[in-house]
């Protein structure tokens, strides 16, 4: 008998003291980027430089996030391509205020359907008496996600069809974070 995989989602910790709080990403006029294009597992590209302003300012964390948007450090991509995950993700050069060095959105290529709706704690989906035709039978809220590991495959990075607020790891890439001491993450198993 095979052992079952392990999944996690990742995500930012918001309560590590002193942090920085990265806000929402511009182009290079100035402009608010649409974030949702970074939920939806597609290889995008930009003519310039996406920056984020900072504030508060504080201590710079690895892995942060901002309106569903992650962004990491020049040791995240490393690990990645240790681990040959380059085709699940994709790298996008960005800036971040007050800082030299350089930092990627964590580009997500791969959406899976594999929520579990009969072991997550709550699933709501949309209803025509919502009012919402273009969203009738898609999820509306997940709570305690679950998914099922016999749907995901080989993928080690993914977000969920029809919940693309969630980013979710394998244990391999959790454990490999965790060993590598990256900082600003947490897990919640799934």
């Amino acid at each position: 008998m095979t052992s079952q995989r392990r999944y996690y989602k990742l995500f930012d910790n918001k309560y590590i003291p002193g942090r920085w709080h990265l806000r929402m990403p511009v182009d290079e006029q100035g402009e608010w980027i649409d974030t949702w294009q970074f939920n939806e597992g597609q290889v995008l590209n930009f003519e310039g430089p996406i920056r984020f302003p900072v504030k508060p300012t504080g201590t710079a964390l690895e892995f942060s996030s901002t309106m569903g948007i992650c962004v990491v450090h020049r040791r995240v991509v490393a690990l990645f391509e240790r681990l040959g995950l380059q085709k699940e993700v994709q790298f996008i050069p960005a800036q971040v205020e007050g800082q030299s060095e350089p930092w990627f959105i964590l580009n997500t290529l791969q959406v899976i359907r594999c929520i579990d709706d009969a072991r997550c704690e709550e699933v709501l989906y949309w209803l025509p008496e919502d009012d919402r035709p273009d969203e009738v039978g898609q999820y509306r809220n997940v709570s305690g996600l679950k998914v099922d590991p016999a749907k995901i495959g080989d993928a080690h990075i993914f977000r969920p069809w029809g919940w693309l607020v969630v980013l979710i790891v394998s244990e391999r890439v959790k454990q490999a974070l965790e060993d590598e001491g990256i900082t600003g993450i947490q897990f919640v198993e799934v």
